[in-house]
């Protein structure tokens, strides 16, 4: 804008002159927006990536006060909690600051902080008072990831840890929890980080890792199986108590080992390397025996107390197995008239030879076919009489029939003969047969028969021996001779013998009175004999429990 000043009316010049358009009011938004502007740099220049966590539950998660950690050091926070869109889990959005935004790689890990009691005692007491906060755990991965699945128990050891990873597969899930030891000789080398199940193969994998330096523990020939707290076991040997640690009588575990007399291998260096779980010490014994030869014994005794795994011994020694308890079960033709039952078993050829020398299975089969021409015979046994289980035993029969080579459903059959327990069984029901077919009733009846003769006479006696007194107290009888008195006196005194007042009249009535007694205490033996005659050898059924009665209102 220019403005036109006069001087005066001689001269029509005018000056020229700038006028200011902005005024100094305007400093003060100008100065406000730099400010801002500086602050949003500021912002964006510390603000970090935005995540998403996965997470079963929001229990103590709080939009805007939920911290993210690692090492107790602040690297974000919850921005968002939600419910997910089938309301089967929570996703949680989180702001993360951008110095840790190298911290978010592929094996990353999360976990909830909050108070644990746990096998090490007790952690997390800390966020009593300031609340639970998620744990960051940083990954070693080249490549990056933006959405994690937040663990439910703290990890076992970090990626970059040093030791080894391998994963236990078991046909079962649930066998081992996270968490669970692994020990070696009482030591605890390591732990289960991670349990999962392959829909696939149908089986469960239990990932664990062991710790430096007993990862150099861990070699081919190595095998694990669980340790199961107490491990009680009940069978023909008898009783067996055994656990690991204390740890693992609290919560279990798994052991690894080199079984003894086989080689140790090469040492185990990869990752991730698969081994099978088993489910005792005993399984892996019985896996390493491969070769073997699978035959059938018939029995026509009771297999109450056969389980499958008894042993199959000679004189003590055990050189197999059972499989099957029973082999097959009887078909609609035969039904209960099926006598003998069938039972599935295994000789091992390296428990009857030494592991150096090898032997085929059709060699090995031919020395045993020799064995049986000469008498050798399988049995049933009692392995132990607290828990009633039995065992097949293997020993030579003199007495036993000539052997014929015969096979049940495709399988050779192992001769067999009755056990010990079923002939003391046959010889006690002869025994009790042959009792009960003796005539008790009627020598009872005669016996009775007797005694009330025996009665009658010594009644007759009695009144013999008044007559006598009552002779000898007559004056005719005082005048007879000395003699004649003197055997009437000893014939009164051999008489009194037989009074009821005399020793040997009670002696005799008190035994026939005894006798009578106990002929009327066996009486319920013999009706208990003739209703069930193996009473004697199995006692009586149990009697059902009472019922209680309902009360009269």
């Amino acid at each position: 804008m220019e403005i036109v000043l006069m001087k005066n009316k001689q001269q029509a010049q005018a000056e020229v002159a700038k006028v200011k358009q902005i005024s100094t009011i305007w400093i003060v938004p100008i100065i406000a927006l730099l400010i801002a502007a500086w602050m949003i740099y500021q912002y964006a220049s510390k603000s970090g990536p935005e995540i998403t966590l996965i997470m079963s539950d929001a229990s103590g998660i709080e939009v805007g006060k939920t911290e993210i950690k690692s090492r107790s050091v602040k690297v974000g926070v919850v921005t968002d909690v939600k419910l997910s869109k089938n309301y089967d889990h929570i996703i949680a959005k989180a702001s993360i600051d951008n110095d840790a935004r190298r911290m978010l790689k592929e094996d990353t890990l999360f976990w909830v902080a909050k108070p644990r009691v746990g096998r090490e005692g007790i952690s997390g007491l800390e966020t009593i008072l300031s609340g639970p906060y998620i744990e960051i755990q940083a990954g070693a991965a080249e490549k990056e990831q933006r959405e994690f699945t937040v663990l439910e128990v703290p990890p076992v050891a970090p990626p970059d840890a040093k030791g080894l990873r391998v994963l236990l597969t078991h046909p079962q899930a649930g066998r081992l929890n996270v968490g669970d030891p692994v020990i070696y000789q009482g030591f605890t080398a390591g732990r289960v980080e991670k349990v999962g199940f392959d829909g696939q193969l149908q089986q469960a994998f239990y990932q664990a890792f062991i710790f430096q330096p007993y990862d150099k523990l861990i070699r081919t020939g190595s095998h694990f199986w669980i340790n199961s707290g107490v491990d009680l076991e009940l069978n023909s040997e008898g009783v067996k108590v055994r656990f690991a640690s204390l740890e693992s009588l609290l919560g279990g575990g798994v052991s690894f080992a080199v079984p003894d007399g086989e080689s140790d291998g090469e040492l185990i260096s990869e990752q991730f390397s698969q081994f099978t779980l088993f489910n005792d010490q005993q399984e892996i014994k019985e896996g390493l025996y491969s070769q073997h030869i699978e035959w059938v014994m018939l029995f026509d005794e009771s297999l109450r107390g056969l389980n499958p795994g008894a042993p199959v011994e000679f004189r003590g020694l055990r050189i197999g197995s059972v499989e099957k308890v029973p082999f097959s079960k009887p078909s609609i033709k035969d039904g209960f008239r099926a006598t003998r039952l069938p039972v599935l078993i295994r000789i091992d050829s390296h428990r009857v030879f030494a592991k150096d020398q090898s032997i085929a299975n059709a060699d090995f089969k031919e020395v045993l076919i020799e064995e049986f021409k000469r008498g050798l015979r399988g049995s049933l046994k009692t392995g132990s009489l607290l828990t009633g289980a039995l065992y097949i035993d293997i020993d030579y029969d003199k007495n036993a029939p000539a052997y014929q080579q015969q096979s049940f459903a495709g399988y050779d059959i192992f001769p067999s003969v009755q056990g010990e327990l079923a002939q003391v069984q046959k010889q006690v029901m002869e025994i009790i047969e042959k009792f009960n077919n003796l005539p008790l009733n009627d020598t009872i009846t005669s016996m009775n028969n007797a005694l009330q003769t025996l009665q009658k006479t010594l009644t007759s006696a009695d009144h013999a021996l008044l007559s006598v007194d009552k002779l000898l107290a007559q004056e005719q009888m005082q005048s007879l001779p000395a003699e004649l008195q003197a055997s009437l006196i000893k014939m009164q005194q051999t008489l009194d013998g037989f009074s009821p007042h005399a020793t040997v009249y009670q002696n005799l009535n008190a035994a026939l009175l005894e006798f009578e007694k106990m002929m009327s205490e066996f009486q319920p033996l013999l009706e208990q004999l003739n209703k069930k005659p193996n009473s004697l050898l199995f006692g009586k059924e149990p009697s059902a429990d009472p019922v209680p009665v309902k009360g009269d209102k």
